[in-house]
């Protein structure tokens, strides 16, 4: 979260990324290294210190929305330097429809990511609730028929009921072999639904993505 990207921590460049969105009513890190916080209070990046023991970053929201009354809460993941106000606008808008609890986007998968297992997949059906998320390439193309690929970005969007159930739900085998926190809601029956964008992002997993992004970065002046 640390390394400077484009001379800035990879944590300030996605905090200023989502402030740049008018949509919000406030922009929090949520860490539980006393690291990040001492370099994000210098900064003057809001942040708060939460609990070690979360297995995962929707805990951590949880945790957050115990402290802060919203109506909805966006989580975007703090390796997603690429963040664009559309992407906030495209959750938004999705979380204005009232039957929707969780949601999240999805972008065509270029080609060559259809097969990286860094690039998650997904696939809905056609009111666009999420039928399952995969490392692996869904679907299948078992005849070479013309298939679309998407791609799951991630950014997420909740409702405090969605994020109380979340914290109370068994543990999803589908979590622990994919390792996709999203897999619990839906090995748990909650519904998530997906917001197409065509705004693509790059999450930062490997030393791969932070020369991506500082390409990027360096197109763009």
């Amino acid at each position: 979260m640390l390394r400077e990207i484009g001379g800035l921590p990879l944590i300030g460049r996605v905090y200023q990324a989502v402030r740049s969105s008018p949509l919000l009513a406030d922009v929090i890190i949520a860490t539980d290294s006393t690291e990040i916080l001492r370099v994000c209070e210098g900064a003057g990046w809001a942040a708060c210190m939460t609990a070690e023991a979360h297995s995962s970053g929707t805990e951590r929201v949880h945790e957050v929305a115990q402290a802060i009354s919203a109506d909805v809460y966006i989580n975007v993941q703090g390796d997603e330097p690429m963040t664009r106000p559309e992407h906030i606008a495209a959750l938004v808008e999705l979380m204005k429809l009232p039957h929707v609890e969780v949601g999240t986007l999805k972008t065509p998968a270029a080609a060559a990511e259809i097969g990286n297992p860094n690039a998650v997949k997904v696939v809905t059906d056609r009111d666009g609730r999420a039928l399952y998320f995969s490392r692996a390439a869904i679907p299948y193309n078992r005849d070479g028929a013309d298939t679309r690929y998407y791609k799951h970005l991630g950014f997420y969007a909740y409702r405090k009921s969605a994020l109380d159930r979340f914290v109370l739900l068994p543990g999803s085998t589908l979590d622990k072999s994919e390792r996709l926190e999203q897999l619990r809601f839906l090995e748990n029956g909650i519904p998530i639904y997906l917001a197409e964008t065509l705004f693509d992002s790059i999450g930062v997993d490997t030393e791969e993505d932070v020369l991506r992004v500082q390409q990027v970065l360096n197109e763009q002046g």
